[in-house]
């Protein structure tokens, strides 16, 4: 049996991760459900997506269509109550320079441009969608392995501008110092949030009431670092956007 949760662990959350999952277990337990003791955050997410024994885990909308959608049972979208955002739904802020001139978006068609992986829907599908709503593509990305890395980039000089999850982007305001040297240039739209899924064939209702159960139980401190309150049931024709066009080339 396998379980995890790699979307927004971080070393300052992760006592609320372990609480919340023994919630969850507990009552998946209860209900006649498998679970196992804990999470497991070693492996990479797109191998815990895939394995026949998973019980829980949390993908982003852009993998979760382009190769797991039939091959996982969707249990809700997280909803984090973001701001401007419908219920189960996130969307990305993107960032520049905080000493960047204003000009038109359409010369970024040619800046430097980080990306957290192209498989992921907040760093590079988002942010191609909004490029392409102001009638321009960004160019081949730096691919950096995290947005916690697209903004140190940013931060830096090293890039012109990247495209990072509203959710992720409220905690590294928190811990990271090079949010304060980076600035919000615009927001993409909105789109289904990081899902919570199980294997195939399952039925969704005790693992979405296992969630329920688990989020409203939390200790108030957890609550508030998490601020998840709740697993939405989506319709399936939120999750059908568009696919981005991928680079020919990457930079790394």
């Amino acid at each position: 049996m396998f379980a995890s949760r790699p979307m927004y662990a971080r070393a300052q959350n992760a006592k609320a991760h372990r609480q919340l999952w023994e919630l969850v277990r507990d009552h998946l337990r209860e209900a006649g459900c498998d679970a196992p003791d804990d999470l497991d955050q070693t492996h990479p997410p797109m191998a815990g997506w895939g394995r026949s024994d998973l019980v829980l885990g949390q993908i982003c909308n852009l993998p979760l269509r382009a190769k797991f959608m039939g091959k996982v049972t969707l249990i809700g979208a997280a909803d984090y109550g973001l701001t401007d955002c419908p219920a189960g739904h996130y969307k990305s802020v993107v960032i520049a320079p905080i000493d960047a001139e204003g000009h038109p978006f359409c010369d970024y068609a040619s800046a430097r441009f980080a990306c957290n992986e192209l498989n992921s829907h907040s760093g590079y599908g988002a942010a191609q969608a909004w490029a392409g709503s102001h009638g321009f593509q960004l160019p081949a990305p730096t691919v950096t392995g995290s947005h916690d890395r697209s903004l140190t980039l940013v931060a830096n000089g090293q890039a012109d501008i990247a495209s990072l999850d509203l959710k992720t982007w409220t905690m590294q305001q928190l811990d990271m110092p090079e949010a304060k040297q980076v600035k919000v240039i615009d927001f993409s739209a909105a789109s289904p949030g990081m899902t919570f899924v199980t294997r195939a064939g399952q039925d969704p209702v005790p693992y979405r009431a296992a969630l329920t159960h688990a989020i409203a139980n939390l200790p108030p401190e957890d609550e508030q670092i998490f601020g998840l309150r709740g697993a939405i049931e989506l319709p399936k024709a939120d999750y059908q956007l568009p696919f981005p066009s991928l680079p020919k080339k990457i930079n790394v």
